[in-house]
């Protein structure tokens, strides 16, 4: 991977920088592009865990349109999900944010490129469609 693809940035919790790429870099902000989505990082901030069907009687969302949110930004890397028992004794997926910082400006977006040109990309994201 040639440096002109990556970021440089600190974890959060972890010492050594960590590398994104302009793929992850794109598939975390399309991931926090969505109000729901927002709501959820904020909701699990501070270490705080929940289950699908807590999220989404929080939220006020459907348990299926809830997993949906979850499983995209689990796809960008920024929740972790583990079977557990609740409560109830049942068991349920338990979700938590990853750490993670995105701190963007132009230099730090350039340097994550190279990107696919605007006319490359079409109607659905997919440089291949």
């Amino acid at each position: 991977m040639a440096a002109a693809n990556l970021i440089w940035r600190r974890s959060l919790n972890r010492k050594g920088p960590f590398v994104i790429t302009s793929e992850k870099l794109l598939l975390q902000i399309q991931a926090l592009a969505h109000p729901a989505r927002l709501w959820i990082v904020a909701y699990l901030a501070d270490g705080r865990r929940a289950y699908v069907s807590q999220l989404a009687r929080e939220g006020g969302i459907s348990r299926p349109l809830m997993k949906m949110h979850l499983r995209k930004l689990e796809s960008a890397g920024l929740v972790a999900s583990a079977i557990e028992t609740a409560d109830s004794g049942k068991a349920a997926n338990f979700y938590e944010n990853t750490p993670f910082a995105l701190a963007l400006d132009a230099g730090s977006i350039a340097a994550a490129g190279p990107f696919p040109t605007p006319g490359s990309v079409h109607a659905n994201g997919d440089p291949n469609d």
